[in-house]
């Protein structure tokens, strides 16, 4: 099973990943809801796996997705987002994404993509 970081700014969707990742036994070591939040808490916690959302206040998830990487290349990062269009979830997968899960997000999908990048 996996430590996880949720990011995301909506608390509601944090709660949702957070409690079905937990309900399938994986750690959820952290959250939070914004991109400065996210590089903080990823090189505070190291997490195995991020979940991270795109459109957030102050640093949006494509950016904070590239500092993750630079600052540890083999980062499992999920991009979780309502963004659908083809621009963005290309620059999510060549800024170094795992994988990229459109919201709302279904419970399936996000253990499979958790799943996925522990492998």
């Amino acid at each position: 099973m996996a430590r996880v970081l949720v990011v995301d700014d909506a608390m509601f969707i944090r709660h949702i990943i957070s409690d079905l990742l937990t309900q399938h036994g994986h750690e959820v070591v952290g959250e939070a809801c914004n991109g400065i939040e996210a590089v903080e808490r990823f090189c505070e916690l190291r997490p195995d796996v991020t979940t991270l959302d795109i459109v957030m206040p102050e640093k949006d998830g494509i950016a904070a997705l590239r500092e993750i990487m630079s600052e540890d290349p083999d980062a499992k990062v999920i991009m979780c987002s309502a963004l659908k269009e083809k621009p963005m979830v290309l620059a999510a997968l060549q800024a170094g994404a795992c994988d990229y899960i459109i919201k709302p997000v279904k419970p399936e999908r996000i253990l499979e993509a958790v799943a996925k990048v522990l492998v």
